[in-house]
């Protein structure tokens, strides 16, 4: 049984990605996405990756909160644009 606490360093270590903190700053500050992009729907996420992204989400599993987290990331710049903030 997996008893991984999720965190952000732990869902990119899932995602097959660098988890050190400057690449966790800079892969969400490299791939904004559009207001109107799901996090599942970023064309840079291979097949496996968009696959356990959107299991995680549907299945409403530990994985949840952090895979929102990095949604809630990945769009900070079109939030600003829209509110001004």
């Amino acid at each position: 049984m997996d008893e991984t606490t999720p965190s952000m360093t732990h869902l990119f270590q899932q995602l097959g990605l660098d988890e050190g903190e400057a690449a966790i700053a800079a892969f969400i500050g490299g791939h904004q996405l559009p207001a109107d992009v799901y996090i599942t729907e970023a064309p840079f996420w291979s097949d496996a990756q968009r696959q356990f992204l959107a299991e995680q989400l549907q299945l409403d599993a530990k994985w949840t909160t952090v895979v929102d987290q990095l949604n809630e990331s990945l769009h900070e710049d079109a939030v600003r644009r829209q509110t001004g903030l």
